[in-house]
């Protein structure tokens, strides 16, 4: 699994053996980039990186956020990176050959460590554009995977057991998305046969899987600009109690447009949202806020046996730092 496996240098004058990190042993080969001294790798993890909302030409802090994304994803030896969605501003793409594919994704990502898989969710500004055109780019590019407008993803720990990783395309069960005529073919997508595929990826999981994630673009949650909006308070109807019932650990999303941690008292799933990977707005609090921030910058995840660390990563103009660290612990 492991890209970088602990390297042994010898210390002459010791006589010991010293185990390099990742950043050192990719150092040493001749990697130009900067190290991120706070962002903690623990050895067997399994990790990845979450950002939302970007495709901005390389504009606002997109720029920023993407260079330290690199240099993060060398720090943890970072198996992909994951998009929850509005990947291209204001209206999506017109086709597989749009050059925001070129100003927004190919030009900007160009660290050597980010040239791994992406899997990627859709959003709502996605939907003004041609969504089948990001669909279909998957057989294009070597690193941008969407099979579908939803679907799943099983990857092997290295405890044995495995990680289920669920990208549903929330866009189709926005009531007011559904009243507009502005969201291409939204309103000819099927909720009640993605419920049933969500049912059935979910509840008939392989018993390997020990860790169950779900992407995707809308909040259930949140202290920001849409605290109390109907659509933010329609989704948590819709799969707040669904994700507890299916126990899913980590719900990831975006639409806001800053980072926030949130999980009620009363319930099973915490939600992540890491939307501030160019535009960042004021942010906020709610009565289940474990964190928020109005900064640019994206979330790393990281998987150990029982126990999935998340660190936030805020992107400032030269370097990067860890604003917060967040722990879920699984019974065995």
């Amino acid at each position: 699994m492991k890209k970088i496996l602990y390297t042994l240098v010898l210390l002459s004058f010791t006589g010991l053996t010293q185990a390099q990190t990742p950043f050192e042993h990719e150092k040493s080969t001749g990697y130009s980039g900067q190290n991120i001294p706070a962002l903690k790798y623990q050895e067997d993890s399994f990790n990845f990186l979450v950002l939302g909302d970007f495709g901005r030409v390389g504009d606002y802090y997109q720029k920023e956020v993407a260079r330290e994304m690199g240099n993060a994803m060398v720090v943890l030896d970072g198996e992909f990176v994951v998009s929850v969605g509005d990947n291209f501003y204001p209206n999506g793409v017109a086709s597989t050959q749009d050059y925001h594919w070129t100003s927004s994704f190919e030009q900007v990502y160009t660290n050597p460590s980010l040239y791994a898989d992406w899997y990627i969710a859709l959003g709502n500004h996605d939907y003004l554009g041609n969504v089948q055109a990001q669909v279909d780019y998957t057989k294009i590019s070597r690193r941008w995977n969407m099979p579908d407008r939803y679907y799943s993803k099983t990857f092997k720990l290295e405890n044995g057991k495995k990680l289920l990783l669920v990208v549903m395309d929330t866009n189709p069960f926005i009531e007011n998305y559904r009243k507009s005529s502005k969201y291409g073919d939204l309103k000819e997508q099927d909720t009640e046969k993605q419920m049933q595929w969500l049912e059935q990826t979910l509840g008939q999981a392989d018993a390997d899987v020990q860790w169950k994630i779900v992407i995707g673009h809308h909040p259930m949650y949140s202290g920001g600009k849409r605290k109390v909006n109907k659509d933010t308070q329609g989704f948590e109807q819709q799969f707040a109690a669904f994700f507890d019932r299916h126990q899913v650990d980590a719900y990831i999303c975006g639409h806001e447009h800053d980072l926030q941690i949130i999980k009620p008292k009363n319930r099973y799933t915490t939600q992540f949202l890491s939307g501030a990977a160019s535009e960042v707005r004021p942010s906020g609090t709610m009565e289940h806020t474990i964190f928020a921030a109005a900064e640019p910058g994206f979330m790393a995840f990281s998987i150990l046996n029982t126990s999935l660390t998340v660190q936030v990563v805020k992107a400032n103009k030269e370097d990067a730092e860890v604003i917060y660290t967040h722990t879920i612990q699984k019974k065995k």
